[in-house]
This record gives C-alpha cells, structure tokens and sequence, in this order.
C-alpha cells in the first residue's frame, strides 16, 4: 500500500516547474501591460485577447456537449450583444438548466 503514495520525483520536479513557468508569465504580463503604451490597431488587438482565449476555452465544450450546450451558447452569444457579463452568466446558466430538463438529461 505505501507504493500507492509514492510520488516520482520527475513528475513532482515538472509540476513545480510547469506552475513556476505559469507565475512568472502572468507575473510578467501584469508588469509589462501597464508600461504599454497602445494606440489604435494596437489597443484594439490588445483588447481583443481575453475574448478571444475564453472563446477557445469555451467553443470546443459547448459544441461537443450536446445540443442543450450548443443552444445555450448560442444565447449566451446574442444575450452577450446587450447585456452585461453576470446576466450572460445567468441567462448561460438557466438555458443549460432548462434545456437540459427538456431533453431529459
């Protein structure tokens, strides 16, 4: 049973490293954001990122999930036109809920 528990010390040593790499990028990005001075295509590019990673993050498990997913994002997506970002989440939310009902999942 104490092999069960035995950590490798490889896979230890690349966890740590792996979230070392992570804190220094994003301690990076917060450091050098503020020093950019960005006008035009720039700031727009810029502004474009967190959109656009969430975006890659959520369009693959939104359209492999099911159609119950697939249409809540698609409101999500239009609710996301007009209103603010916790009544997307909200509207996300009860869709999946009612949707899911519906199709008996």
């Amino acid at each position: 049973m104490r092999d069960a528990l035995a950590v490798d010390p490889a896979a230890l040593a690349t966890i740590v490293g792996m979230a070392g790499v992570t804190y220094a990028t994003r301690v990076a990005g917060l450091a050098l954001a503020g020093r950019l001075a960005l006008r035009g295509r720039a700031k727009a590019a810029f502004d474009a990122i967190p959109p656009a990673v969430l975006t890659a993050v959520i369009a693959p498990a939104v359209l492999l999930s099911g159609w119950p997913e697939a249409i809540a994002g698609v409101l999500v997506a239009l609710a996301a036109i007009r209103l603010p970002l916790i009544a997307c989440v909200a509207v996300g939310v009860g869709a999946v809920v009612a949707l899911r009902a519906l199709a008996g999942a």
